[in-house]
């Protein structure tokens, strides 16, 4: 029981961005070469001096003697075996042997330290994550799909801290901190590997899994731990695409048949597959943009608005940009336009401002 509680404790770890550090094999061999230094330095220093110092053996200091003298002193063991006789070598030993000795045990016991106030930084940096940690996005999955939804928020303007990274393979996840993300190692279909991801606080959460069945399973953990989340899903097969809707999925993107698609336009006609290619592609060229109505456009058609709107949210419904039932614009109406998006000075796409009130 307790080996299958610590399997379970691992795959399920919180990995933070890391940090640029000097690699822990590099630092223990530093580390270990400076103390041989000084090690050595300390016994030439007494062999120096070999006759200011008695042996209880023989009265003689040789090589092999300085080395164990000064392997026993740095150590503060101290058999007193070979001690110092004269006043210089004693001399020597208060202002030379004595702050080699503290420099040794610093690069020794250092190294422990070392590692303890790392672990220590770090478990403060993951608590004061989960303290800050808001309104952010969870992405399940971190392969090709995963990769390109991220991609495409981030072009919009989220911040790399504000998006959550959940995968089974530790390999991916030190791929994900290596890119600047969080990342939770762990299964997403079980709910403490969410919860460490805390999905329960999460304003969308993204699903981006290999197969359908685990979509499933993550969609209805993530519903049942948070209800408001806006949550997407992507699908293989379009037949599985209502059991996703029916477990809680707010929107459902089935990638094998809008590739497919996308394909077939493109075969009839390559300028309109390039353009919808353009739109995918946030960030660049056309993009489309939803955003609300502004009271300037109250009372207007979507025709008569200065940007190229293609529907019209209210409420609960999506309405086409011809359909009778819109009317007047409301304020309460969100647009969907295609803008033209030009990269800003921070890298971040910068879509045409909206018209002045």
């Amino acid at each position: 029981m307790a080996r299958q509680a610590d399997e379970h404790l691992v795959s399920a770890q919180v990995k933070l961005p890391k940090r640029e550090v000097e690699r822990p094999l590099r630092q223990v061999a530093r580390r270990l070469a400076m103390a041989l230094v000084v090690l050595v330095s300390t016994a030439f220093i007494v062999y120096a001096d070999s006759d200011g110092y008695s042996d209880n053996h023989d009265g003689k200091l040789s090589l092999l003697d300085a080395f164990y003298y000064a392997t026993v002193t740095l150590s503060t063991t101290g058999y007193g075996d070979i001690v110092p006789a004269s006043d210089a070598a004693r001399l020597t030993n208060i202002f030379v042997i004595t702050p080699l000795r503290v420099l040794f045990l610093i690069i020794l016991v250092g190294t422990t330290l070392e590692v303890l106030t790392e672990r220590t930084r770090e478990e403060f940096r993951l608590n004061r994550w989960r303290s800050q940690l808001r309104e952010h996005t969870v992405v399940v999955g971190f392969g090709t799909k995963g990769r390109s939804a991220i991609q495409t928020l981030c072009a919009t303007g989220l911040k790399k801290e504000q998006i959550v990274v959940v995968d089974p393979s530790a390999k991916v996840i030190q791929a994900a901190t290596a890119d600047g993300f969080v990342g939770v190692i762990g299964d997403g279909t079980r709910s403490d590997v969410l919860l460490r991801a805390e999905a329960q606080k999460a304003r969308q959460v993204v699903i981006a899994t290999q197969r359908d069945d685990t979509a499933v399973l993550v969609t209805l953990t993530a519903r049942q731990l948070n209800r408001g989340a806006k949550i997407v899903a992507a699908v293989r097969e379009e037949e599985n695409a209502p059991l996703l809707r029916q477990s809680g999925a707010d929107a459902v993107i089935t990638s094998a048949s809008a590739a497919g698609r996308l394909l077939g336009l493109s075969v009839l006609s390559p300028s309109a597959g390039t353009v919808m290619e353009d739109l995918i592609q946030q960030g660049s060229g056309l993009d489309l943009v939803e955003r609300p109505v502004i009271k300037a456009e109250v009372g207007r058609t979507p025709r008569e608005v200065e940007e190229l709107v293609v529907s019209v949210v209210r409420g609960h419904r999506l309405l086409g940009y011809d359909d009778p039932a819109i009317g007047k614009l409301q304020l309460t109406d969100r647009l969907i336009t295609i803008v033209r998006a030009t990269p800003g000075p921070s890298g971040v796409p910068d879509v045409r401002p909206l018209p002045s009130d």
